[in-house]
């Protein structure tokens, strides 16, 4: 069964595209958008068992850290979409992450937890700890999850780098749209999709 964020991603990228998918795990999205789309994809991977997953899947991968290879081996605009899911918040320097992305691709899409859900503002308030849930399942100090946010957060840096947001989805941990989540995404949203471009 595809989940509910690949589907969304697949409608926002047109037929045809050429499409960059930073730490792509074993080619699950890639494989979707190319059947569905018949996009030209590639991926960035740092696990080789995924690696290899990938390749038996026909995906074209490479074997590379994203943070550093992205400036060496991609001319500007590159990509018509660089694409990272649930891994933003895994990065070192993600403000700088994002504006390879922009260079190298015309649009980006990335995917991440919201720190600032009821549930996990409440774990925080009550118990003094750091939340563990469905989206956020690790400890504070076996977590890879080096710099979370909120939606807000990301949205002010989108300000700062002086990116345009073009399409905004809000889900829950079963990756569904909610009612609640409408009305106050930073609240009730656990999962963020975002599709944005530089403003010229």
């Amino acid at each position: 069964m595809i989940r509910e964020d690949f589907k969304i991603i697949l409608n926002w990228l047109e037929d045809g595209s050429k499409v960059l998918d930073l730490g792509c795990g074993e080619g699950d999205l890639i494989s979707h958008l190319t059947d569905k789309k018949n996009i030209s994809g590639y991926g960035i991977e740092k696990d080789i068992i995924k690696i290899n997953r990938s390749i038996n899947k026909g995906i074209n991968v490479i074997h590379a850290d994203f943070n550093e290879m992205l400036k060496e081996y991609f001319d500007d605009d590159f990509f018509d979409y660089a694409i990272m899911t649930q891994t933003l918040q895994e990065n070192k320097n993600p403000d700088k992450l994002i504006s390879e992305m922009l260079r190298v691709a015309k649009y980006a899409i990335v995917t991440f937890p919201n720190m600032g859900h009821w549930q996990n503002r409440l774990h925080l308030s009550f118990k003094g700890e750091m939340p563990i849930s469905k989206v956020l399942p690790n400890n504070w100090y076996d977590t890879p999850n080096i710099h979370l946010c909120t939606f807000k957060d990301f949205e002010n840096l989108c300000f700062k780098q002086n990116i345009k947001i073009l399409e905004k989805k809000v889900l829950n941990r079963f990756y569904r749209t909610g009612i609640l989540s409408k009305v106050s995404p930073n609240f009730f949203g656990e999962i963020a999709l975002y599709k944005f471009t530089k403003k010229f």
